[in-house]
């Protein structure tokens, strides 16, 4: 059975999908998206990821095309249509189809909506998080407003694929203090050499990953200490351990950065542990 894509009202096959080429997020890429993790059928974090989706949506002043309600159907639609028990759902609400003009359409357009979906391999993922990661670094040079969830993405994918042609998986981007900023598509966080958990805390210009926030949650109930504080290149290089988190990675080891070996080369307890209490908790999530 093939994949299906739900835009602006209609889902259709995945192969016939498409968008307006005047719609502004493909000209201006003026607008937001969401991905939700799936395990047994279900959304994980939902909450979060619909708080999220307000916020950036209310920051860019784009209109909602649908209420919460109306979109946790289609979601479930959506997830029904692609068969998908464990997975991924991505939406992305653009302000919508107008002439090609800067400023935002007047009199105001409705907003474009795209939901697609696919299934992803756990075994594949546990493998992965088995033997960790790589990732290298990379000199911030992104916008301003990374805490909103924009589509607006050159300069992470410009990172990625630096990452890849370099065999690592993910690119830490890299401000001018030498300060870890956040993954191209990841949170970063440490188990620096004394022994302290850290992740840039979210005043700084990051986003405000869903995952990291229940990462936290996890932590603070099993009592380990986390401290929103910046930490270094140099300080992650010498790191216990180092991991990212996400809604498409979970919780992920790194074992190098930038070619040099982090805890050993292999995945440390903090970041194993904690893997397995997200899986645990997004099996029963709340909505």
């Amino acid at each position: 059975m093939g994949r299906f894509a739900y835009v602006n009202g209609r889902f259709l096959r995945h192969r016939d999908a498409c968008v307006h080429i005047e719609d502004r997020g493909f000209q201006f890429a003026d607008g937001v998206y969401e991905v939700w993790a799936v395990f047994g059928g279900k959304l994980a974090d939902s909450a979060g990821h619909f708080a999220r989706l307000k916020r950036s949506l209310g920051e860019l002043k784009i209109t909602p095309p649908l209420g919460e309600a109306a979109l946790r159907i289609v979601l479930g639609e959506a997830r029904r249509r692609n068969r998908i028990v464990d997975g991924l759902i991505y939406l992305q609400i653009n302000r919508g189809v107008a002439k090609r003009d800067h400023p935002f359409p007047d009199p105001p357009v409705k907003a474009s909506i795209v939901i697609t979906a696919k299934a992803v391999d756990l075994a594949a993922g546990e493998a992965r998080a088995a033997k960790g990661v790589a990732v290298i670094s990379t000199p911030e040079n992104r916008w301003g407003r990374c805490d909103i969830k924009t589509v607006g993405l050159l300069p992470n994918v410009l990172a990625k694929q630096a990452a890849r042609e370099s065999g690592a998986v993910e690119a830490w981007f890299v401000d001018e203090l030498g300060l870890v900023t956040e993954g191209a598509s990841s949170n970063a966080w440490i188990v620096d050499e004394s022994g302290v958990l850290r992740t840039r805390d979210v005043q700084a210009n990051i986003l405000r990953g869903v995952t990291r926030n229940t990462a936290l949650a996890i932590l603070a109930r099993e009592g380990v200490q986390v401290e929103e504080r910046p930490f270094t290149l140099a300080e992650a290089r010498r790191a216990k351990e180092a991991f990212i988190t996400g809604a498409g990675n979970l919780i992920l080891p790194v074992v190098a950065i930038d070619g040099a070996k982090i805890g050993g080369g292999a995945p440390g307890p903090v970041a194993r542990r904690l893997r397995e209490l997200y899986i645990s908790a997004a099996r029963t999530p709340s909505v």
